[in-house]
């Protein structure tokens, strides 16, 4: 049988998603704005929770229809048998999206979804799901346009971003699928010497590892799909095991290179770097930016720099974008750099053109991944402190 799903993503992903979603075997596989639609036997949740690098989330469709009032909501998702998709044991969470929507409440469509959802319980077993906002054991969705209504569960459980390996507790400038979707579009082949000389946590080079391992980025968690009445625990352990076996061991010398000028950012990547099982692919050194020498005589240095947000005052920015222009054109000569910046000055700041731009969202940042062919030049004075009012 043919199931629905929706996997949301981080905004300028759709198309790589739509992609990768292709090649795990889905159907019908339409991106749109936000995420990719596909279909596909049931058992294609398990693959797409496993092996999806940029998905948010794997959402499976279990009503669609129309709707013009929250009455109508109601009737939509009561009319769900839900005790054939999850017990009345499970803990609930209820979240509703829309687009366009004419009701003057998405609190109260959520409500009255999350009352269906009790009443049909209620109604066919005398017992209705608990509701649990923080930890529930089960996320139901609703997405509202101006006619329509999608029910969703979803398979994931904790966003797909949360690998299983990050051992920092604070929250990341940088989420794991959004790095694995920087390398994607920057056309990075496992086979080349990637840098990431500003390394933080080391999100992007643990992503670039991880691919170049061929180890599926959902090796090391559970998933919501485990609580739902379809899941077939065995078939699920051939799935995973099959994805465990076919990693690659990591090569004799690293191809991959991280460093920051932070001693505890350094720390923090390596200590994700074994969490994540992939430290005998990268070598990780505390070194500064603006001294450090490529590692290579070519290869592809992929970062996510300081911006506006992360830096103290303008006058810092204006101070080290110039003098990272320089240290590309005098160390990197050769090199491709894809740098991930919110500012859309950085060119002009660091002295360099793009041969690319690509936009690209860090939550409800926009941003741009620059392209930039590195060849050898001369140093450029320092800037003057940038108009604010240019943003």
């Amino acid at each position: 049988m043919t199931e629905r799903f929706f996997a949301p993503c981080p905004r300028g992903l759709e198309a790589a998603l739509a992609s990768e979603m292709g090649a795990q075997g889905a159907q019908g596989v339409a991106a749109t704005d936000g995420g990719v639609g596909f279909a596909g036997p049931i058992e294609l949740a398990y693959r797409a929770n496993l092996e999806s690098r940029l998905a948010s989330r794997i959402l499976w469709q279990v009503a669609h229809g129309g709707y013009r009032n929250e009455d109508e909501l109601y009737a939509l998702a009561n009319g769900v048998d839900w005790k054939r998709h999850f017990a009345a044991e499970r803990t609930l969470r209820v979240d509703v999206a829309a687009t366009r929507s004419p009701l003057a409440s998405i609190e109260f469509a959520t409500l009255r979804i999350k009352d269906a959802i009790c009443d049909r319980f209620r109604a066919d077993s005398g017992k209705r799901p608990s509701i649990d906002k923080r930890l529930p054991e089960i996320r139901a969705y609703g997405y509202l346009t101006e006619r329509d209504a999608t029910l969703y569960l979803d398979t994931s459980g904790e966003a797909l971003f949360k690998r299983g390996w990050r051992r920092d507790t604070e929250a990341a400038p940088l989420r794991e699928n959004l790095a694995a979707g920087i390398l994607a579009l920057a056309g990075w082949p496992p086979d080349v010497p990637l840098c990431d000389p500003m390394c933080g946590a080391g999100t992007i080079a643990i992503e670039a590892a991880l691919a170049a391992a061929d180890r599926a980025p959902g090796l090391q968690r559970t998933f919501g799909f485990q609580k739902l009445a379809w899941y077939d625990g065995p078939t699920w352990q051939r799935i995973r095991q099959r994805a465990h076996d076919r990693a690659r061991s990591a090569p004799s010398a690293p191809t991959i290179f991280a460093s920051d000028v932070d001693r505890r950012a350094v720390a923090q990547c390596r200590r994700n770097a074994e969490s994540a099982g992939v430290a005998k692919w990268i070598a990780i050194d505390e070194a500064d930016v603006l001294a450090r020498r490529a590692p290579a005589p070519s290869g592809m240095l992929i970062a996510n720099p300081p911006y506006g947000v992360r830096l103290d005052d303008e006058a810092s920015l204006a101070a080290f974008y110039p003098k990272l222009g320089d240290a590309l054109k005098q160390r990197y000569a050769g090199w491709t750099a894809c740098l991930f910046s919110g500012d859309p000055r950085l060119p002009k700041l660091i002295g360099l053109k793009p041969s690319k731009r690509t936009p690209l969202y860090n939550g409800a940042i926009e941003c741009r991944l620059f392209r930039f062919e590195i060849v050898a030049g001369r140093p450029q004075r320092a800037a003057r402190a940038p108009d604010v009012s240019a943003r």
